[in-house]
């Protein structure tokens, strides 16, 4: 299993891979400070689960959705993010997001992630 953290803060990058560690240990985890970056690394490394920040220069979340997707259709895209209106929600669901949760993420709510998402 490969694992892509996105976001362009690289303190929330490093808490997300700390919280995913601790639940899935030693797998592959790639880091993209943008979304241009994620959907390179995501042609060379066809990753199968990828947390996405959607406000982030040069490439934000939305724009990078669809394209990381069109690489690899079956991979599950969760959305970690400040903005929790339901406007936000909605339109990464319909760009094809498996989730939509807030940030931070410990690792117990990575748990429960990692969990619901492998009955998706």
């Amino acid at each position: 299993m490969k694992y892509l953290v996105t976001d362009d803060s690289k303190l929330a990058r490093l808490s997300l891979v700390k919280s995913l560690k601790a639940n899935v240990g030693e797998a592959e985890i790639f880091q993209a400070e943008n979304g241009a970056v994620a959907v390179e690394t995501m042609k060379k490394e066809n990753v199968d689960i990828v947390f996405l920040d959607l406000t982030m220069p040069v490439m934000d979340g939305y724009e990078a959705l669809p394209k990381l997707l069109e690489h690899n259709k079956n991979a599950k895209v969760i959305v970690v993010s400040a903005d929790i209106q339901e406007k936000a929600k909605e339109q990464v669901i319909a760009l094809g997001a498996q989730l939509h949760v807030q940030k931070p993420i410990n690792a117990e709510k990575m748990k429960e992630i990692l969990e619901l998402i492998s009955h998706v």
